[in-house]
C-alpha cells in the first residue's frame, strides 16, 4: 500500500491528546461523572484518526477509526434503533480493517479457535438476547470475529488489538443478554475498546510513534532505529 504524506510535527501532540482524553474518559466512568463521559467519548476516535493521519497512515485505517467514532456516537442515546445504527457503523469499520489486512496469510489454527469461541458464545448468549437483535448481533459477531482473526496479518500488536475488540464487544453483548456483570462494567468495555483501537493502529503504522509511512509491524518495513530517533527527538 502506498504510504501517505503525514504531518510529523503533529504526531506527538495528537497522541498526547488522545491519551489525555482517554484518561479523563476512563476516570469519569470509574467515578460516575456522566458529563466527562458525554464530552470525551465523541473526541476519542477523531484524535486517534488524526494521529494516524499525521503518521501517514493508510486510508482504510483512518476510515475504520472514523466509522468507530460513528459507532461511539450512535450508541450514546441507548435506544434499540441507535444501537443497531451504531453496530452498523462499527461493522463498516471492520470491513475497512479487513480491507487493510489484505490477503496476507494468518494462522489457520487461530482461525479455528476464533470460530469455536464465536459458536460457543452465540449459543450461550442466544436465549437471553431480545428477538429483534439476535440475527443482527450474530451477523455482526461473525464479521468482528473475522476481523479479530485477520488482524494477525499486521503483527502481534494488531492481533492483540483484534482480540481485545472482540472482548470489549462481548462485554456489551453479555449486558444486553442480562448476564451478571463485573463491577465498573462500562469502564472495562471502554478500556478494552480503546486499547484495541490503539493496538490495531499501532500494528498498521509499524510502532507506537514513527515517521509518516512507517511500515506495518510483521511486514519488515519498519525500522527500529528510525523509531528510536523519533521517540527521542526534542
Amino acid at each position: 500500500m502506498t504510504p501517505r504524506t503525514g504531518a510529523p510535527r503533529l504526531v506527538h501532540p495528537l497522541f498526547a491528546a488522545f491519551l489525555a482524553v482517554s484518561a479523563v474518559h476512563l476516570t469519569g466512568l470509574l467515578v460516575g461523572a456522566d458529563a466527562a463521559h458525554l464530552v470525551t467519548k465523541p473526541l476519542l476516535m477523531p484524535l486517534l484518526a488524526a494521529y494516524a493521519a499525521a503518521r501517514g497512515g493508510p486510508r482504510p485505517l483512518i476510515a475504520a477509526l472514523l466509522f468507530g467514532w460513528g459507532g461511539d456516537v450512535l450508541l450514546m442515546p441507548g435506544s434499540d434503533a441507535a444501537f443497531l445504527a451504531g453496530m452498523g457503523s462499527f461493522a463498516v469499520g471492520h470491513v475497512c480493517y479487513l480491507w487493510l489486512f489484505g490477503r496476507a496469510r494468518v494462522s489457520p489454527a487461530a482461525g479455528l479457535v476464533y470460530a469455536a469461541v464465536l459458536v460457543t458464545f452465540v449459543v450461550l448468549l442466544w436465549p437471553g438476547l431480545p428477538g429483534g437483535l439476535r440475527i443482527p448481533l450474530t451477523g455482526y459477531s461473525l464479521l468482528l470475529t473475522a476481523m479479530a482473526w485477520r488482524a494477525g496479518a499486521l503483527g502481534r500488536y494488531a492481533a492483540l488489538g483484534g482480540a481485545l475488540f472482540l472482548l470489549s464487544d462481548a462485554l456489551i453483548a453479555t449486558g444486553i443478554a442480562d448476564w451478571p456483570q463485573p463491577p465498573a462494567h462500562d469502564f472495562w468495555i471502554m478500556l478494552t475498546y480503546l486499547a484495541a483501537q490503539y493496538l490495531l493502529t499501532r500494528g498498521a503504522l509499524g510502532g507506537p510513534v514513527g515517521p509518516p509511512g512507517a511500515g506495518a509491524e510483521g511486514h519488515g518495513e519498519g525500522d527500529w532505529r528510525t523509531t528510536l530517533k523519533v521517540l527521542t527527538r526534542p
